[in-house]
């Protein structure tokens, strides 16, 4: 089954729970009641995925509004970091116009998903990169939308070093610093670069973050990362000379 099948059957609703349950059971409805046997049943298996699905609609939803605006490129790139069908669109605006109307702030949605996620920081920062796709959307991040991002990973418990490091990825391949992308000093010996480079690619492949709870709908998001992360070192390597 699908991402979108399980949230749109409930599956996963009771185990999920907190803020994010609440917007599942928002767009499932009573659908909850008539699969409560079948969701409990399966709930085990899809719980993270669905709750990086929801947790990114919710952010991006407040996000969004960050600017005081919801433009129509940052919907169409919402559906871009997902991929979504055609024929379940209604559903997930349906889950982004909740979340964006609901009282609670994002601090509710970003705690949970950090405990959910708790030492998997990588499934965090994938998470930031998606949204930071849709921030991109309209070919201008706003100064509003980097704090409200700023604020989001704080509650995921980056560092503002490490939020830096994960905004120079978005800023472009000839504006950004390589050497910040990696997370390395510029004084690091090759050997230090080599090995944050091994571990980069080690963390953010795709098939290790599908295992931790991204959904496959997601995977392009990721490969996207992996892409700038090799980027970032082929110019670093270049300008050192290294093998």
């Amino acid at each position: 089954m699908s991402i979108w099948g399980k949230i749109v059957g409930g599956v996963a609703g009771f185990a999920l729970a907190g803020p994010l349950g609440a917007l599942l059971g928002g767009v499932a409805g009573h659908v909850f009641d008539q699969r409560r046997d079948q969701a409990a049943d399966e709930a085990q298996d899809g719980t993270k995925q669905i709750a990086f699905t929801i947790g990114v609609i919710a952010l991006g939803a407040k996000m969004a509004k960050a600017d005081g605006v919801v433009t129509a490129e940052e919907v169409r790139a919402f559906k871009e970091v997902f991929h979504v069908p055609p024929d379940e669109m209604k559903n997930v605006a349906r889950v982004f116009d909740l979340a964006r109307r609901d009282v609670r702030g994002f601090e509710a949605y970003a705690r949970q998903l950090a405990e959910l996620f708790a030492g998997q920081r990588e499934v965090l920062e994938d998470l930031l990169d998606g949204l930071f796709h849709i921030a991109k959307a309209d070919n201008r991040v706003h100064e509003a939308e980097i704090d409200y991002l700023a604020q989001v990973a704080r509650v995921f418990g980056f560092t503002d070093e490490e939020f830096a490091r994960i905004r120079e990825g978005h800023v472009g391949p000839d504006a950004a610093d390589p050497y910040r992308i990696l997370g390395v000093a510029r004084g690091a010996s090759d050997d230090d670069v080599k090995a944050t480079y091994r571990r980069l690619i080690r963390e953010h492949h795709p098939d290790r973050l599908m295992a931790e709870g991204v959904p496959s709908e997601f995977v392009d998001v990721a490969n996207r990362k992996l892409a700038t992360i090799n980027d970032a070192y082929d110019r670093v390597a270049r300008e050192r000379g290294l093998k």
